[in-house]
Order: C-alpha cells, then structure tokens, then sequence
C-alpha cells in the first residue's frame, strides 16, 4: 500500500465485515442465477465467496425470492459457507421487506435504488418504509444510484437549475452532478428518518470509465460515506476487464474506494467467479491487499523454447489457487508469496532471485537446465521431462517451511 493514502470515512459494519475506515478494501460479487432456485443460487453464493468474494449480492425481485433467501442461508449454513448475504431491491423492495420479515431479518445489507423506488409522493413514502425497515432490523444500506434509472423528477430539476446559469454546464456534466445529489440527498434522507450515517454506503453505477473516475472523485469530496466502486455493464472478456481497472485503478490510487465489484459478462459457460479474481488481482497488483500467490512469468519471445514455460506458468498458477484453499487455513502469510517461472537466460535468473522462489527455464539453444532459486539463492537445477511436477513439489515444500502455521484453538 506504499503511496495510497486511503481516504478517511466512515466504518459500516455489514455481519462481521467491516467497510471503511482503516479496514481492508473489500471484494463484492453478485449471484446471476434466479433466486428462487434455492439449491443453485446457494451453490453459486458458496462458489463467489470460495472464490474470495467477501460480501454476495442477490436479487430479491418477487415475492418468491424474497421467501428463498432464508432457506439460501440455511443452505450456506450447513455447507459451512459463512457469507453476508445483500438483498438488490428494485421497484417493490418496501413490501417484499415488509411481507417477508424472515428475508428482512436474514439479508446482511439492503441495496436501494433511489431511482427505482417509486415515483412522486409515492417515492418518498416507500423510501421511508425500507429505510424503516433497515432501522427496525439494524440492517446498514447501500444508496445505489445507476444512470440507467436515475431520478428523473432529480434530473429535470438539476437540469432548469442548469439552465438558469448566466454559463450552462454541458450535458454530461449536468448528469454526473445529477448522479452525485441523488446519492447525496438520500443518504441525508435516510438520515433524517433514523438511518445512523455508519450504516450507510453509496455508489453511482455509470459505464464510461472517465464519468466514473469524475464522479467518485466528487462524491468522496463532497461526503465521508464509505463508496463502493464499480463500472456498470462493463462488458465481455478483456473489454470488461480492462474498462474496469481503467477506471478502478485511477481512484483506489487516489484513496477513494472502500469496496469493489467487476461487473463482467461471463463468456458462454464461464464461472462467475472470474470477476473474482480479476478484483482480487487488481487490489493485489496495487498493493493494497493480498489474496494468493502472484506467479510472474515472461511474455515469451523467439528466445523461449516452444510453450512449455507458459504452459508451467498456467499449472503454477492454477496449482497455488487451488491450494490457497488450505494454506490460507494452515499457513500465516502465504498470500505475500511470489513465483517466478521464466522462459530464458536474459531475464530469468534475475526475475527468479526478485522472487520468493523462481525457476529459469531454458531457451532456445541454452542448455537443457533448469535452476530454481529461493529467496535469491540458487537452491537445485532441474533437468528432464519431470521439471514441472518437481517444481511444484518444490513450491509446496518451501510453504511447508517458510510460513508459520496457524495455532488450530486446540
């Protein structure tokens, strides 16, 4: 975390979970299959948080899915999966917590849209009863506002004030101002109907990375709120992962950000739990937290020898995600460990010596040798074709005696 200065705000407790504050930048995910399905959307809740998402959004849009979210908890409960649970309300949240006080009651935090509340009069009186609700059950609640479903009584007012100005501000302006009161007058809101200010946490959901970046950066000027950052419909593959931490990056290295979500599409049979991971690495590779073992390795060229080091990189990496599940329970700082698998002689003795255990493998025309060094030491040369099993034999041994293994309470 060297050179971030974290911004001061607010702590929300969510469960156990702390937001904000002095506390770790928190990983959020959101469950896609329906919530009535009981079985797969706890399967999927266990799979995110296994996957290291420390707080799961579900939808509760009827009736039915507000009645299957305590028999998602018992599933979670008698898998062993302890993870806050977030309720997503959108239009008829106020009677689904009031009809469903099992739901109300079980639900870590509560997301209210203030967009898609209800409208008029009917707005505020319905605003009123779930925030009455997150009161009557000590639930905290995340004011988040989407430029999808933005006020419009709010934007029309927003934008005659603009147009009074002796300079009007352009259009794009005007709805980020738009985006930002919205957020801003609801907390104030659920403040004055008894909502405690260290139970609310904000965001303003829009999918252009600059919009983001000059939105956050007026909120956390304007507020003291934890923010939760995401780029809404961020996109497929590398375009949604790439827009993300475009836009991410800039703002948790200005301190603003207390918890994070990467909006992907899963491609056609792909896990959910990828923007998982893809949040994890980004907060890793900023140095803000550590989740696994970051495996470096080369990005190859006409030095390396066919693709045998990226397919080892591949199985390292998967190796140590795999095994994280146990040595994050056995072992005491693990997650800070690096691997280094490199293609050739140019870089990879020295990347591997960087690195807490590395191995330099040989390039096109160097001799069939492999060394492994350890803490900066040259430790054993691997040959032949069992280089990648005893690699990782190697890397599970240097864990077993390198990091100090947890007490177990007995």
């Amino acid at each position: 975390m060297a050179g971030i200065v974290r911004r001061r705000t607010r702590t929300v407790r969510v469960g156990q979970l702390l937001i904000g504050g002095d506390s770790p930048i928190v990983v959020q995910s959101m469950t896609n299959t329906d919530t009535v399905d009981v079985v797969r959307t706890a399967v999927q809740c266990a799979e995110l948080a296994r996957a290291g998402s420390e707080l799961v959004r579900i939808t509760v849009n009827t009736p039915e899915a507000a009645a299957a979210v305590v028999p998602i908890c018992e599933r979670l409960a008698r898998m062993g999966v302890e993870v806050p649970l977030i309720g997503d309300f959108h239009y008829n949240g106020h009677r689904l917590l009031a009809e469903y006080p099992g739901c109300a009651r079980a639900l870590a935090k509560y997301r209210i849209n203030p967009g898609n509340v209800g409208h008029g009069r009917k707005r505020d009186e319905q605003f009123v009863q779930m925030i009455e609700t997150a009161c009557r059950y000590d639930k905290p609640v995340r004011i988040g506002v989407n430029w999808g479903s933005l006020d419009q009584d709010l934007l029309a007012r927003i934008m005659d004030a603009n147009a009074r100005r002796p300079e009007p501000r352009e259009a794009g302006e005007v709805l980020r101002e738009a985006l930002v009161v919205s957020a801003l007058e609801s907390a104030a809101r659920a403040e004055e109907i008894g909502l405690a200010g260290d139970r609310i946490v904000l965001s303003c959901k829009v999918s252009g990375v600059q919009d983001l970046i000059a939105i956050y950066r007026e909120l956390a000027r304007r507020c003291d709120y934890p923010l939760h950052l995401g780029l809404t419909e961020a996109g497929m593959g590398s375009k949604g992962i790439v827009a993300s931490t475009a836009a991410m990056a800039v703002l948790l290295q200005e301190g603003i950000g207390d918890t994070i979500r990467v909006s992907l599409t899963p491609e056609p049979g792909g896990s959910r739990t990828q923007e998982v991971i893809v949040a994890q690495e980004m907060l890793q590779t900023m140095g803000l937290r550590a989740f696994a073992p970051l495996v470096v390795a080369c990005p190859g060229c006409g030095r390396t020898t066919s693709s045998f080091f990226q397919e080892l990189a591949q199985s390292i990496q998967e190796y140590v995600r795999e095994r994280m599940t146990s040595w994050r329970t056995d072992y005491d700082g693990v997650e800070n460990m690096t691997v280094a698998v490199m293609g050739c002689v140019v870089n990879g003795p020295g990347e591997s010596k960087h690195a807490n255990i590395g191995i330099s493998l040989p390039g096109t025309g160097e001799a069939p040798v492999a060394p492994v060094f350890e803490d900066g030491v040259k430790t054993v040369t691997l040959r032949g074709k069992g280089i990648a099993d005893e690699f990782t034999a190697i890397v599970d041994a240097y864990v077993q005696r390198t990091y100090q293994r947890k007490r177990t309470g007995r």
